[in-house]
């Protein structure tokens, strides 16, 4: 990142190359809708080149880029907010989770996860898909969203609480 802050932007292809899939999970699992994530990784990749000036020599990178990532997902929701519908379409669902491999029991469960993760508020899933999706430690979710490891540890707590209490409302229903 320190050579494309410095101007060589032939560098930012290997970080596309290194994360992009990773910024692409985040994001589909935010949106539940797999093309508008395929466009906020395209916009997080193109926010990287026109805001590199940002990036302090010597700060982590993925931090920061999944900064970037959460100011994407804010901004596009928040421009289309009036059209964000809170009841997720269960189609997308499962285009997003699908895996011909899978059982259809491991499908359901799957299917009635995605469902309890949409029912939680926009930071508790945010949290989750960070922690138990991407497999970012506690330190490095705080150092994202600009707080300390233990108000981590305490939202990540809350949140699992409301999940399992959405999973379990949606499969007794």
């Amino acid at each position: 990142m320190e050579a494309v802050k410095g101007g060589d932007l032939q560098q930012a292809s290997i970080l596309f190359d290194r994360y992009h899939a990773r910024i692409f999970n985040f994001l589909a699992r935010l949106t539940m809708d797999r093309p508008v994530a395929e466009d906020l990784t395209q916009n997080v990749f193109l926010r990287l080149i026109r805001y590199r000036n940002s990036y302090r020599p010597g700060s982590k990178f993925m931090p920061w880029i999944y900064q970037m990532a959460r100011n994407v997902f804010s901004d596009h929701y928040h421009a289309a907010r009036s059209k964000v519908n809170a009841n997720v379409d269960v189609e997308k669902l499962s285009e997003a989770m699908a895996d011909s491999n899978e059982s259809w029991e491991q499908e359901e469960r799957e299917k009635l996860l995605q469902l309890s993760l949409a029912k939680l508020e926009e930071e508790q899933r945010e949290l989750l898909v960070l922690t138990r999706f991407q497999h970012l430690k506690y330190e490095e979710v705080a150092l994202i969203m600009n707080t300390s490891v233990a108000n981590i540890k305490v939202k990540v707590h809350r949140a699992i609480g409301k999940l399992r209490e959405h999973y379990f409302e949606l499969e007794n229903t």
